[in-house]
């Protein structure tokens, strides 16, 4: 049985000396890392940037700096990852077109790292005492035992019974947080799954499932993300330091706010289905962002929500439950009618109402595209794990399901 990576987060509840000796400690590793970082930048190629290439000449001058040998690693891995996921994007045009400027720049720039960006820990310079709720960990001035922590009863139980792997040191606000990996067993696979539910992820519904029933987070939601806008804009038009500190402040609440959310959707739409013994089917909005055109509003409201999230915990949360889970093509999916299959932009005379111009139907336009959504799960799945049942005799949900598995 495979498990299931999730994050549990502690808050530290340290004495002000040994807050000032983990400032210290952050200040220190990242400042190595900003040294090395400017080291790896001068290699010629990226193959002399990897963490195998890098360790021979830095792990002794950083031992030499004051880091014990796992934080030294520690440190080398984190320019070598950093370096990686800067190749990654280059290649994949995330910084604009190769000979652009602003690739070039990027490109030709050392990796930068900010004095309180978070540190890694494994168990060798991190050790936990669960029962008393307390933590023994690394510093520049020397291991420091007994350093309190606070955590729901159930994150404890969590962290005490499944933690696995490293954590992070991270400080947020002035507050100390440490990130520890668990590894949740996953349950068993319902492998027939009777049906599926299609969800629909929009603008102006967050989500809306095959199902009847009301859109999850729709009008009130909405409003709040109106409300956030305009502060938003309020506080960078006046441009003061005061109001850039507010700013920041309520973005941080406004991304808490919006993983709640996230988290309330896609535990309901989970529920529902290991109650319904269904599994669920989710558009694959890889690359949204620069696939669709949309008038400015809407684009406003398109970045301003975090899909990817909410799509990574329905997948996550339907592993641990057993439910199956697969991503469809969504093209189309908002045009073509899920009772008949005639797909025609005209089908979708407004925002909220579909209409279909070849059978009739009117049906609200988010319910009508998961139906559509939920076809073609079914179409997928049968593909993938059931290959002679599949049934590809042409139907449009079948062909658009198909083709969007193989991509």
């Amino acid at each position: 049985m495979h498990g299931v990576k999730v994050v549990v987060q502690v808050k530290l509840t340290p004495s002000p000396e040994v807050a000032t000796a983990l400032e210290a400690t952050l200040h220190a590793t990242n400042d190595a890392a900003n040294r090395l970082s400017v080291r790896a930048q001068g290699r010629e190629d990226d193959r002399d940037r990897t963490r195998k290439a890098l360790q021979p000449f830095a792990y002794a001058e950083l031992k030499a700096r004051g880091l014990s040998a796992q934080p030294a690693l520690h440190v080398i891995r984190k320019v070598a990852d950093a370096y990686s996921t800067r190749k990654a994007n280059l290649k994949a045009g995330n910084y604009g077109k190769k000979d652009s400027d602003r690739c070039r720049r990027i490109a030709n720039t050392p990796v930068r790292f900010r004095p309180d960006a978070a540190q890694s820990y494994d168990d060798r310079c991190l050790s936990w005492q669960y029962d008393q709720q307390t933590v023994s960990v690394w510093t520049t001035s020397g291991r420091i035992r007994g350093v309190p922590f606070v955590c729901s009863p159930g994150a404890l139980k969590t962290l005490a019974e499944r933690r696995k792997g490293e954590s992070d040191l991270v400080r947020r606000d002035g507050a100390w947080y440490l990130i520890a990996t668990c590894e949740i067993p996953a349950a068993d696979p319902n492998m027939r799954p009777n049906g599926w539910i299609g969800v629909d992820l929009g603008i102006a519904n967050i989500a809306t499932t095959s199902d009847e029933g009301e859109p999850f987070a729709g009008q009130e939601l909405n409003k709040y993300r109106r409300r956030q806008l305009r502060i938003r804009a309020e506080l960078q038009a006046r441009g003061t330091k005061s109001a850039k500190r507010k700013l920041k402040k309520r973005s941080r609440r406004e991304a808490r706010h919006a993983t709640h959310i996230n988290h309330v959707i896609s535990k309901r739409i989970v529920t529902e289905a290991e109650r319904t013994g269904r599994g669920i089917g989710l558009e694959d909005l890889t690359g949204i962002r620069e696939r669709v055109r949309l008038r400015k509003p809407q684009r406003v409201a398109l970045h301003s929500w975090a899909f990817a999230q909410l799509a990574a915990f329905v997948q996550y949360k339907a592993e641990r439950a057993g439910v199956p889970f697969v991503q469809v093509d969504p093209a189309c999916t908002s045009q073509q009618c899920s009772w008949c299959g005639h797909t025609e932009k005209a089908n979708r005379p407004t925002q909220e109402l579909f209409a279909c111009r070849s059978c009739g139907v009117v049906a609200h336009a988010d319910h009508n595209a998961g139906r559509n959504i939920a076809d073609r799960a079914e179409h997928v799945w049968a593909a993938v794990n059931q290959p002679h049942a599949a049934d590809t005799s042409g139907t449009p949900a079948a062909s658009a399901a198909l083709q969007g598995s193989r991509s």
